[in-house]
């Protein structure tokens, strides 16, 4: 194939998971990367191998496709909200992606995230203690869902009984992903701007008086004379918001579903703690909750001699990467104790990748570690229900488990 080859001139396979279930979906797509490491989509192309999506995510000249969710679903904007919005750290690219990315990495490191551990597991201590004499729980409804949001209060130095105010928030501000955003909009502007306002006021407190809290490292952070402004600090607490809410509580669905179907697995790791984190790492290359994320070329870009004009949309799929043979012996196999040589994908990779994966992590270590205490044994006591396969961020919808108690 000659360099430059326009990659729309290319016959290609072509993925198309409407109306499939996960299984099946990610079935075909590990038959499809047995043809082609790119295929055709509804709205694009998608890369299905580890070693492409892990390229293509690196490649600053592909851009974070969640900036073009207005202009892909023709919302209206008569007040102005989409255009004179300040940048977001997840929207920008470029110097100004670098300068967000570099002032405020410092407060995203794992010693930031494990200041936090006691208050989550206090969380999720808390949401398990009236069911534990029950033998049985809907995990989703009782813990996944409630568990992020308090943590986010506790992250960003807001006080516990705010925690109400943020779940409705973050459900008002989720609604940019709902296909619908012209009707949602009301919605949508109105939580971005209680959310914007009462940041701002705690940012005016919190520089007169700094605390052990997320907020306060960003206020502190500067380099070069470089600081953050309030308007940056507010739109960086809704990415907060954001990414720390529905990746978490899906995420820890997907952990427990599949304990609950391994119950060996189980068993292992209550004799042996030390595999937690290892047993966080493989759950998410097994069964990731983030199952892919979308790129869009920002000029013509050649890669492995395609040429991708401009404004090509590219899907990275996060979850055949994470099954990926070339790169992951067995891959098919859920087993807390395989050594994966390399690091799962559910994080993403490059410029964009999770900023948050440390608290993440500590997140769901913590959460599964209560977990291990409380339930001696667990296994499923009905079917999951799983979210539909179209969602961004996938999981359980429902997730009833039977559990005993350790002696």
């Amino acid at each position: 194939m000659t360099q430059g080859t326009v990659v729309t001139d290319l016959d290609l396979p072509y993925f198309n998971s409407d109306g499939l279930e996960r299984d099946e979906a990610m079935a075909l797509a590990e038959e499809l990367a047995k043809e082609s490491w790119i295929v055709r989509t509804d709205v694009g192309f998608a890369v299905l191998r580890q070693a492409d999506v892990s390229a293509l995510l690196r490649d600053k000249r592909f851009f974070n496709a969640i900036s073009l969710i207005p202009q892909m679903q023709q919302a209206e904007d008569p007040t102005g909200y989409f255009s004179q919005r300040s940048p977001s750290i997840i929207t920008t690219e470029g110097d100004a992606h670098t300068r967000l990315r570099r002032l405020v990495s410092p407060a995203f490191t794992p010693a930031a995230a494990d200041r936090h551990r006691p208050a989550m597991r206090s969380v999720v201590t808390d949401l398990v203690a009236p069911w534990r004499g029950e033998g049985h729980i809907e995990l989703v409804a009782e813990v996944c869902e409630p568990y992020p949001i308090p943590i986010i209060c506790e992250v960003l130095g807001a006080p516990k009984e705010d925690w109400q105010l943020f779940s409705a928030w973050a459900t008002g501000i989720f609604k940019i992903f709902n296909s619908n955003v012209n009707e949602d909009l009301p919605d949508i502007i109105a939580a971005s701007t209680a959310l914007a306002d009462y940041v701002s006021d705690m940012v005016e407190e919190r520089r007169s008086t700094p605390g052990e809290d997320l907020l306060s490292d960003l206020i502190a952070a500067e380099e070069a004379g470089d600081r953050l402004t309030t308007d940056e600090l507010a739109r960086l607490a809704e990415a907060v918001l954001m990414a720390g809410t529905d990746t978490t509580r899906n995420q820890l669905g997907c952990v427990m579903a599949l304990f609950a179907q391994h119950p060996e697995q189980w068993a292992r790791l209550r004799a042996d703690r030390s595999l937690v984190p290892k047993a966080i790492e493989e759950a998410m290359r097994y069964l990731g909750a983030v199952r892919a994320t979308v790129r869009y070329a920002s000029c013509d870009i050649v890669y492995r001699d395609l040429l991708f004009p401009e404004g090509t949309i590219v899907t990275t799929m996060l979850a055949a990467a994470n099954r990926d043979p070339a790169v992951f012996d067995h891959p098919d196999d859920f087993d807390i104790e395989a050594t994966r040589g390399t690091e799962q994908m559910t994080f993403g990779s490059g410029v964009h990748r999770c900023l948050g994966a440390a608290l993440a992590r500590a997140e769901l270590q913590e959460a599964l570690s209560v977990l291990l205490d409380e339930f001696a044994t667990v296994s499923l006591d009905g079917p999951v229900e799983w979210k539909p396969p179209g969602f961004g961020i996938w999981g359980p919808a429902r997730l009833p488990l039977a559990f005993t108690r350790p002696d």
